[in-house]
């Protein structure tokens, strides 16, 4: 008989035991669910708020023509015909990306621009020229692209083309001038493996290429592709005084005095290698045609004269501070 009723107790205790717990795991559950509810549920205002805020700091992100674009609507924009250069070689693109240049937008605005079948006449322009431009409006960048090395914290151009041989009648630059970094200097036997220069069929001359870029900018209206054609040009070494001396008059003759970003660029390559341009017969036959033609023959030696006078001055004061600071060992 006590064997029963402490069996019966047992069974009691188990049961009330058993029914707490389970009413303890359905309160988890329950509390569980509300928190979940509770977190899911969220105010719309600041739900739009927030996007908002992500896309204003994605579009500060991007430069101003790249935001323009992302601004525009997603609809399909029309295409522009381009016929360029002196073979009217045709170029096709769409209207928002071109309209990304002033010049184009300009252009594609005029009254003058059959709404039908958009044509632009580019005579005037050589093809690979524009065809970086445009390569830099739809990408960013144009071939070969700037790539930063993150081991050595400089900005390097992307290899790809052995550089075509050009003739040179003129000792070559080897010391490549810096923009935020850069390569060394490289020597005859190690061609530049990307290509430097590009002809223009309207003076029948090679000039360096992202010096017709940089001008090509210019008129265009692109102000963040004018820096990035004056970064790639620091990193261009191994150019012949020729065309180095041909693309700095190029860049005079194409450049607004108000612009001296480029010029500023080439004054300061030729002081820098002023040994190598005092040694040029290039650089004197160029400086004495200054003046010939209103002043008679031999007038132009002035210039040259002047420019070796100026660089043995400057080696001279070179020099002479060099003696004068402590030798450290």
């Amino acid at each position: 008989m006590f064997k029963r009723s402490f069996r019966s107790r047992d069974a009691s205790v188990s049961h009330r035991e058993a029914a707490s717990a389970a009413m303890d795991s359905q309160h988890r559950v329950d509390k569980s669910t509300r928190l979940t509810r509770k977190g899911t549920s969220r105010d719309p205002q600041k739900v739009s708020r927030l996007q908002r805020s992500l896309k204003d700091e994605e579009s500060s992100r991007l430069r101003p023509e790249q935001a323009r674009l992302a601004d525009k609507s997603l609809a399909p924009s029309p295409i522009v015909t381009l016929v360029v250069g002196r073979d009217a070689r045709l170029f096709a693109a769409h209207e928002n990306v071109l309209c990304q240049a002033p010049f184009f937008e300009k252009v594609l605005r005029s009254t003058y621009v059959d709404a039908q079948n958009k044509r632009i006449m580019l005579p005037d322009e050589e093809p690979e020229v524009f065809s970086a431009v445009l390569e830099y409006l739809y990408k960013g960048d144009y071939y070969p692209r700037l790539l930063h090395n993150k081991q050595r914290n400089t900005w390097e151009l992307e290899d790809s083309l052995p550089r075509r041989d050009t003739p040179q009648t003129s000792p070559t630059v080897h010391e490549s001038p810096k923009s935020g970094g850069g390569r060394a200097g490289q020597t005859p036997q190690t061609p530049s493996a990307v290509e430097a220069t590009v002809y223009l069929s309207s003076i029948g001359q090679h000039l360096l290429r992202d010096t017709v870029i940089y001008c090509t900018a210019e008129r265009y209206g692109l102000e963040e592709l004018k820096k990035l054609a004056l970064r790639k040009q620091g990193l261009q070494s191994g150019i012949d005084v020729g065309t180095i001396l041909r693309s700095a008059q190029y860049c005079y003759a194409n450049t607004p005095d108000s612009d001296s970003r480029l010029r500023a660029h080439y004054l300061a390559l030729i002081i820098r290698c002023r040994k190598t341009f005092k040694r040029s017969g290039t650089m004197q036959a160029e400086m004495e045609k200054c003046g010939s033609d209103v002043y008679g023959e031999g007038s132009g030696k002035l210039f040259f004269d002047l420019f070796v006078a100026m660089c043995n001055h400057l080696d001279d004061v070179i020099e002479a501070s060099n003696a004068r600071t402590p030798k450290t060992i």
